[in-house]
């Protein structure tokens, strides 16, 4: 369980870290950044959810999971 949950946080966190980031040029580009950040949040969040349930899943059978794009910030 402990594993899954450190591989959960650092998937969580990478995903806030990109969501600042795209919040950040939105706000740099004075809004014209939102017609490319906006339909990459619209990616991000069916990404997120789609990887959670699927880690869920995995979980559920006992079986390890690991993110395809996270980084490994919590050991």
């Amino acid at each position: 369980v402990e594993d899954q949950a450190k591989e959960a946080l650092n998937f969580n966190i990478t995903l806030g870290i990109i969501g600042i980031v795209l919040t950040i040029i939105t706000v740099v580009t004075f809004g014209i950044g939102a017609v490319l950040t906006v339909p990459l949040g619209i990616l991000l969040g069916i990404a997120w959810l789609v990887l959670t349930i699927m880690a869920g899943l995995k979980a559920n059978e006992g079986q390890y999971y690991r993110y395809p794009f996270a980084l490994r910030l919590i050991k």
